[in-house]
């Protein structure tokens, strides 16, 4: 396991930040209760931090015909749609919402070509909220694969993530299990599969990234 080299620059201020108020207290407290509770905040507080920015080490096995989970946590959402904004046509869509315990680092779930890469400003309602795939701010990556098929994988902040952070450009060519970026703290993916998509995921399971399969193409 390692740490996100997003998560570098936050770790290190809220080190010293708790550093400084743990010397105050200690400085300015006779009594040793309220100095023990910032101590055991401290080091909850910043274990929690590292924690959240922790990448583990996964193997993936890669397989054409596989659409892989892209986020770790859990399925709220399974419906059809009528996509209008990409695909102009009924779409599958899965909805995985990631808890502030969950990794948040996001994967691409097939190998393919980055067709389009867009972003859009917006509120931070909860991430479970339905009107939040379009209402938030979210970034929308569109990959096509070597077989045709369209995927988009739309990320979304939720009321506490601020910050999405999106490593796609388009026209290059990604593969499956490689690192479309991060969404800091809790939040949620949205992943827009093709109709025909065979589901292989059920509401309310726990999922993983590069672990769960998410789908199959038909």
């Amino acid at each position: 396991m390692r740490i996100h080299r997003e998560g570098y620059r936050i770790i290190v201020i809220v080190f010293a930040v708790l550093l400084v108020a743990s010397a105050l207290i200690t400085a300015y407290s006779d009594s040793i209760i309220p100095q023990f509770i910032m101590y055991a905040f401290s080091i909850g507080f910043l274990y929690f931090i590292v924690r959240f920015f922790r990448v583990p080490k996964r193997q993936l096995t890669k397989d054409d015909n596989i659409i892989y989970c892209p986020a770790d946590g859990k399925i709220v959402i399974i419906e059809e749609i009528d996509e209008t904004k990409y695909f102009n046509d009924k779409r599958l869509k899965v909805s995985i919402f990631m808890s502030p315990f969950n990794v948040h680092v996001n994967t691409y779930p097939i190998s393919g070509m980055i067709k389009k890469v867009d972003y859009f400003p917006g509120k931070h309602m909860v991430a479970w909220y339905p009107k939040s795939s379009d209402l938030n701010e979210h970034s929308c990556t569109l990959i096509e694969h070597k077989n045709g098929e369209r995927i988009l994988v739309k990320q979304i902040a939720g009321i506490v993530a601020r910050r999405i952070v999106c490593y796609a450009k388009e026209g290059t060519e990604v593969h499956q299990g490689d690192e479309i970026g991060i969404i800091k703290m809790g939040s949620r993916v949205d992943v827009i599969l093709p109709i025909n998509a065979l589901l292989d995921i059920e509401l309310g399971e726990s999922v993983r990234s590069k672990k769960t399969v998410l789908a199959y193409f038909k």
